[in-house]
This record gives C-alpha cells, sequence and structure tokens, in this order.
C-alpha cells in the first residue's frame, strides 16, 4: 500500500470563542492510503489543546504509513489496529482507522456503517454551536440555526462573569423556543459555582451541560453529577477507555470524539461499555472537513446526543457528503465514507494559525 500526506487550511466562517480561548483556523492533514487503484482517506487536525501542530502529525502519519506499507492489503492492516499505531497520538490512529474503513469499504463495495454492524444508513439531528458572544449576536444566529431546520443548539458558555452565559441562553431560548438546548463551559466553571449554575440552566431548560468544571478531577465531576438537576455530560475528562470505564454509571453521558479516543473502533468499545449503565453517548467532534466528520456520522444512531458541526463553521469545507446545513447529518450509502472533495486537492501548504483551540 502506497501512503501521501497533505495539509490544508480550515478557516472558519467566523472565529467561535470558547472559554479558554478562540479559534480562527487550524490545519488538517489528509492521509491517502492507495491499493491496486483504490484510495481510501482520514483526516487528523491539529489542536493547541491535544499537543498536536501540522508538524506533528506529518511525522507520526508518516510513521504508521510505513507501518501500513508492510501489510499485504488495508483489511490485514484495518485488523492490526490499534496494535501497529502504539505510541502515535490518538489522532493519528483514527485517521489511520478512517482511511483504512474508507479503503475496505471500496473494495468491498459497503458504506463504513456496514462495515460497523449498522444495517441501515444512520442519520441524525446535530447540535450547531454558538460561541461565547453578546445576547444580541447570540439570539440572531440561533434565529437563523432554527430556520435553517436546527432542532438542537448547543451554547457555549464560562465566561468570566456567569450573568453573561444566563443572558446568553436566555437570549438563544427566546429566539428558538422549540429548540433543545445543550450547554459547554469547557470547564470554565468553579468546583464551588457549579451546582448553583447548574439549577439555574435548569430552569431556563437546558437539557445537559457538559463538562462543567475543569478537568482532572473525576471524582469530583462524578459527585456533582449526583446531585445536578440536569444530566452532566463528561468530556475533557473522558478521554480512553479506562477514564470511561471510570465514570461509568457515575455521569448521565460520555462525549466520545474519534479524535479524542482514537477512532471508531475505540468509539464502539465505549458504546459498548456505558450502554445500559445509565450513562448516555454523546457524539462530539473537532473543527474538522466532512472527512475529519465521517466517520462519526457512520456511529451517529448509537448516540443520545448528536454534536457532528465542524464542519459546518468553515467558510469553506474541502470534501462534501454528509449534510448538515439543514440540522441533520447524514451517512452516506455510497461504498466507503461517501465523501467525496468539494475542490481538487491543490492548495498550498500553509503556515500553523495563530489560535486554535476547540477540544
Amino acid at each position: 500500500m502506497k501512503c501521501t500526506r497533505r495539509t490544508t487550511e480550515l478557516r472558519l466562517a467566523a472565529p467561535l470563542r470558547i472559554s479558554r480561548s478562540t479559534t480562527t483556523a487550524r490545519h488538517a492533514v489528509r492521509l491517502a492510503v492507495e491499493h491496486q487503484g483504490l484510495h481510501g482517506h482520514g483526516e487528523a487536525v491539529t489542536s493547541v489543546y491535544y499537543g498536536l501542530d501540522a508538524g506533528a502529525l506529518h511525522q507520526w502519519l508518516h510513521r504508521c504509513s510505513e507501518a501500513l506499507a508492510r501489510f499485504p492489503d488495508p483489511e490485514t492492516a484495518l485488523a492490526a489496529l490499534p496494535e501497529d499505531t502504539t505510541g502515535a497520538p490518538l489522532a493519528v490512529t483514527a485517521a489511520v482507522e478512517s482511511a483504512l474503513l474508507d479503503l475496505v469499504g471500496k473494495r468491498a463495495g459497503e458504506p463504513v456503517y456496514r462495515l460497523l454492524g449498522a444495517t441501515d444508513a444512520p442519520t441524525a439531528a446535530t447540535a450547531r454551536t454558538i460561541g461565547i458572544t453578546t445576547p444580541s449576536r447570540a439570539a440572531a444566529l440561533a434565529t437563523r440555526l432554527a430556520d435553517q431546520g436546527f432542532t438542537v443548539l448547543k451554547v457555549k458558555a464560562g465566561s468570566a462573569d456567569p450573568e453573561d452565559d444566563i443572558a446568553r441562553v436566555r437570549a438563544v431560548r427566546a429566539a428558538a423556543p422549540g429548540a433543545r438546548l445543550l450547554l459547554d463551559p469547557n470547564g470554565g466553571w468553579s468546583a464551588s459555582a457549579a451546582p448553583r449554575l447548574l439549577g439555574r440552566f435548569a430552569e431556563l431548560g437546558v437539557e445537559a451541560v457538559e463538562q462543567p468544571v475543569a478537568p482532572g478531577d473525576p471524582e469530583g465531576l462524578a459527585r456533582l453529577a449526583a446531585r445536578s438537576p440536569l444530566p452532566v455530560v463528561a468530556d475533557e475528562d473522558a478521554v480512553s477507555l479506562e477514564d470511561a470505564r471510570r465514570l461509568t454509571g457515575r455521569v448521565h453521558g460520555i462525549n466520545v470524539k474519534l479524535a479524542k479516543c482514537g477512532g471508531a473502533g475505540a468509539a464502539l468499545r465505549i458504546a459498548g461499555l456505558i450502554a445500559g449503565s445509565g450513562t448516555d453517548l454523546m457524539l462530539g467532534c473537532l473543527t474538522a472537513s466532512s472527512l475529519g466528520i465521517a466517520p462519526a456520522v457512520h456511529l451517529a444512531d448509537r448516540a443520545r446526543w448528536t454534536d457532528l458541526d465542524g464542519h459546518l463553521l468553515l467558510s469553506h469545507d474541502p470534501w462534501t457528503g454528509i449534510g448538515g446545513d439543514d440540522g441533520t447529518v447524514r451517512a452516506s450509502a455510497r461504498p466507503g465514507l461517501g465523501v467525496r472533495p468539494s475542490t481538487p486537492f491543490d492548495h498550498p501548504r500553509m503556515p500553523a494559525p495563530e489560535a486554535e483551540a476547540r477540544p
């Protein structure tokens, strides 16, 4: 098998502010795996939070490419994951798995969701993120998104003054009264303030809150969830299968991001672990192209909450094939991941962006 890599800059249509930083762009490193004339594709994106820049992603994907060259076919290579990428960042393992799933599916004439055990093409109402901004701007965006068909809105929180968050959520609720609301402080609340804030947002009709307090104290998060008036979803505190095992049955949900846990196979293991425990699955994502989001869309029928809008935040998505503009993401029935380039792969390599931050 032959592997190639290319870096593309993904620029957001508007800056996205969260509790710890603001994102304007990030890089995507695409891995293409070729075997007998067919190509499979995967994508890893840079992240300051996870300590990954474009250079590191290139180096790791180069090492993985050398390892893949030893296998006679993509099916054998896929069966060897994740052991064959031991030591690589989980985002890299996820990108390699994506490329192999895409290629194996194309060789078999089957969509990826069938390779992962589903019969019908998954579809899901995806949340659409509203960053930390003024109440008036949040309300205007919520109105536009509701008009487009979005029924789930995720509001970022963690402002220095919690009253700003209250005002933003109240404005979004008034602008889109029929929408389900999720809240994500990205760990921006103090442990002492969190219980009171959870109560206030419950009164505003928020459906669930992701990672309300800073990561690093999963026991504290579990204690907070036990007395919360609304569901608490672990995100930054739930990266690996062992993290999920520690919190299963003790929080109301776990946000599984394929780039965070290591790919679709790892996500399925977490989903199996938490099934029936009282802890539900959320599928989340980084800001990425449709190629980077697609593997999670092929799992979307397994989640209570779906937050797969990373491609919708871009000013230009170099890939297409999973929808989402009307509030619903859809796995394609085409062989493999079912995505295709929206433009030729002729983008120049870009310098690293100055600010990146979405976990």
